[in-house]
């Protein structure tokens, strides 16, 4: 469930010109006629789908709704004279190289475009200091590439706020799109480029691809490799119950990625049905009291001789002193609340002479690097082919995305900013509850 309303947004999708170049893919314009059809600039999808049967029916202005995305009868690049680039940002996430994969592919074979280059170790492979030399990428260069974690064209934090010498070294590759793989740091980066490149009079296309492995992008769906996340997170989870299940006062306790948002954690939890308390940043919980955690867990191994705890990496935050220190994306640096939970847990026991035996599993990083699971997989080479799409179409600033099952282009603007979260209000977490049995709320006021 997407947690931002549909009123009041801008989602018109910015154009670098009129597209007069007959698309070199054949598709049909005819519905029924069994062919695959093309997508018009006039085909639209709403965002938000909810409807209360006791209002009159709204009629909406193509501002407010969401333009389809896919392959265009008439594009804007002409495909023999066209050179695009690829980066990947930020932390690593599965698909990345399924993505690459689908975007090199159909640009080559769909558009017949023969310079394709990807550029290495993100934002930083463009800044002339670094002296990093980029990739040439082609259907044999990244036909298997999809089998292995990672990215092949490298990954780093930072540089993306370094705009002007990032879009220096675009002009002197004579780059025409760029296609920018990464999360919400990542894409206000690619926003500013394409700033900077419209200030210049500039004909680049930049397109986004919403990578974030916490699913936190607002008006995404579902960013590509959330799905293998929490497969790899659930095998953690069981291996964490197993653990518990098999001591005395067995405690599991097991923390997931989420900064800001908790979806990994949750979706975990009615994946897994092993999960006896699930902590997230939009819940708020304290340790001690009547009603904080520290007792709840006390009265479930009471009652059954072990629990299994989750919680996401930016929950509890409250509980360290306030910092504004922050890494190389601009990201605020947290409290480990893994250990600080395990230590609280672990001294509150002993306080009262209850003896428990605690496992502590952090799968961070092998959750991240895993290969992309069959489902991420599909969804990533769906999301790389209408990236392509878009470039030759001359669309820019855009990102794509999935919304109520439906490929779409939304501005950057407007998905970076805000941030999608989990709705304590919502159905989902209203599973985790009845998955759970975890109180409603876990404070004492």
């Amino acid at each position: 469930m997407l947690s931002v309303m549909a009123i009041n947004h801008d989602f018109t999708v910015e154009t670098l010109g009129k597209a007069t170049i007959p698309s070199p893919i054949t598709y049909s314009t005819v519905l029924g006629d069994a062919i695959a059809n093309y997508v018009r600039d006039d085909e639209y999808v709403l965002h938000n789908i909810e409807v209360d049967a006791q209002r009159e029916s709204k009629t909406h202005t193509p501002a407010e709704l969401l333009q389809k995305a896919g392959p265009r009868q008439q594009i804007y690049f002409s495909p023999g004279h066209v050179h695009a680039a690829i980066v990947t940002c930020g932390g690593l996430c599965p698909g990345l190289n399924d993505v690459i994969r689908a975007i090199t592919r159909c640009l080559w074979y769909r558009y017949g475009v023969r310079r394709i280059s990807g550029v290495r170790f993100g934002y930083q492979g463009f800044l002339p200091e670094n002296n990093i030399p980029t990739m040439e990428l082609n259907p044999i260069v990244v036909d298997d590439i999809h089998k292995i974690g990672g990215t092949v064209l490298g990954s780093s934090r930072g540089g993306g706020n370094q705009t002007e010498a990032i879009v220096d070294t675009i002009e002197r590759m004579n780059v025409n799109m760029l296609f920018s793989i990464g999360g919400d740091g990542t894409q206000k980066g690619a926003l500013a480029i394409a700033e900077e490149i419209e200030r210049r009079g500039l004909k680049i296309s930049v397109i986004g691809v919403p990578k974030t492995i916490d699913n936190d992008l607002a008006f995404i769906q579902r960013s590509f490799g959330f799905e293998t996340a929490v497969g790899e997170a659930t095998g953690t989870v069981s291996s964490a119950h197993t653990e518990a299940h098999s001591a005395i006062n067995g405690i599991g306790l097991v923390k997931l990625m989420g900064r800001d948002s908790g979806f990994i954690a949750a979706h975990t939890a009615v994946a897994s049905h092993e999960a006896n308390f699930v902590l997230i940043p939009e819940v708020p919980f304290e340790l001690d009291g009547p009603n904080g955690l520290l007792e709840h867990l006390k009265k479930r191994l009471d009652r059954r001789g072990h629990a299994v705890v989750i919680v996401a990496e930016g929950a509890g935050q409250q509980l360290f002193p306030a910092s504004d220190v922050t890494d190389a994306s601009g990201n605020r640096k947290l409290g480990d609340i893994g250990v600080y939970l395990k230590g609280q847990i672990i001294d509150h026991f002993k306080k009262i002479g209850m003896s428990v035996n605690l496992k502590y599993i952090d799968p961070s990083y092998i959750i991240r690097s895993a290969v992309a699971a069959p489902t991420d997989s599909l969804y990533c080479s769906r999301l790389g082919n209408n990236a392509a799409h878009a470039a030759m179409a001359g669309k820019t600033k855009i990102i794509i995305s999935l919304v109520n099952n439906v490929f779409v282009h939304v501005p950057i603007q407007m998905v970076v900013s805000t941030r999608n979260c989990v709705d304590p209000e919502s159905s989902l977490w209203r599973d985790v509850i009845e998955t759970t049995h975890q109180p409603l709320i876990m404070t004492n006021e």
